[in-house]
């Protein structure tokens, strides 16, 4: 599965239902958000100099006759230490931009991405900012298809976080789409045939249609691309892993401890040039944490 289509999809999560920012931000975070009217999407440009760097992948405007809260979404599906400083500029930006309070919320499926994010921001002396991160810790799992009806989108946040692990949340999420029958809901479907793995899929199909073909132009077209990648991709990551166990080996044989969120980070990397460079840190290092630096 692409991650490209996981990522646009959780996008699009939002950009349908802007009102599921404000959602998040009171009843899983417990941010006091303020009484509004309208809530509408903004363009993602936040900055002046760079616009490209600069864009947000989505931007939640909520009003009350006026600008009362902006909410500045940014899925993050692994770590990536530059961001992190794009992250302040743009709380600072829609902040300025609006005239209004600013959050920047970062959406991701992955514990150890979430934990990252949640770290605070230095800016320079004792100056740092904080985002707002929804991640496994703070999606709840939803397991009763009444309460997946009632929060529809959130649950289907809650499925890709949990489904993995834990299919009956992914089962309460398909059964609550059931009763939905519009594009929307369709694109939900597929995004969770996609993205669950293979032994939660075949038990989907139950509840779903045997044989299942996705339906929405979105899946058709993410698909597509995935099958004719999967071939490269497939052989590509077969080398990383490869490349990833020949790491763990050495670290092994040199007596040298590696965590588990070590150990995952490792397997979850499919750059062959990043594990060469970790390959030969391997060699020398005194500790794990040395093969992982910037």
């Amino acid at each position: 599965m692409s991650p490209s289509f996981l990522h646009e999809a959780l996008i699009s999560l939002f950009r349908d239902r802007p009102e599921l920012a404000a959602e998040v931000l009171r009843d899983q975070l417990h941010i006091a958000i303020p009484a509004y009217t309208e809530a509408t999407v903004q363009s993602g440009d936040l900055g002046q100099l760079k616009p490209v760097e600069m864009r947000a992948d989505l931007v939640v405007l909520f009003k009350d006759g006026k600008p009362v809260m902006v909410v500045v979404i940014e899925v993050q599906l692994h770590k990536a230490a530059a961001k992190r400083r794009v992250w302040a500029s743009y709380l600072t930006s829609a902040g300025a931009q609006y005239a209004c309070d600013a959050y920047v919320l970062v959406v991701t499926p992955h514990e150890d991405v979430a934990r990252w994010a949640r770290e605070p921001i230095r800016l320079g002396g004792s100056s740092m900012v904080q985002v707002l991160v929804l991640g496994p810790e703070t999606i709840p799992v939803i397991t009763d298809a009444a309460e997946a009806e009632r929060h529809l989108e959130l649950s289907v946040i809650s499925a890709l976080a949990h489904g993995p692990h834990r299919p009956e949340v992914a089962f309460a999420t398909i059964a609550a789409l059931k009763g939905v029958n519009d594009a929307v809901s369709t694109l939900y479907f597929d995004l969770l045939h996609i993205v669950l793995p293979q032994a939660v899929r075949a038990a989907l199909e139950e509840l779903m249609i045997p044989g299942y073909q996705y339906q929405s132009d979105f899946a058709k077209k993410y698909y597509g691309q995935g099958k004719a990648e999967g071939k490269a991709e497939g052989e590509a990551m077969g080398e990383a892993k490869g490349k990833a166990d020949a790491i763990l080996a050495v670290l092994v044989a040199r007596s040298i401890g590696v965590s588990d969120e070590q150990r995952a980070i490792l397997l979850a990397t499919h750059d062959l040039a990043q594990l060469d460079q970790w390959l030969t840190r391997a060699a020398t290092c005194s500790q794990a944490s040395e093969v992982f630096a910037p």
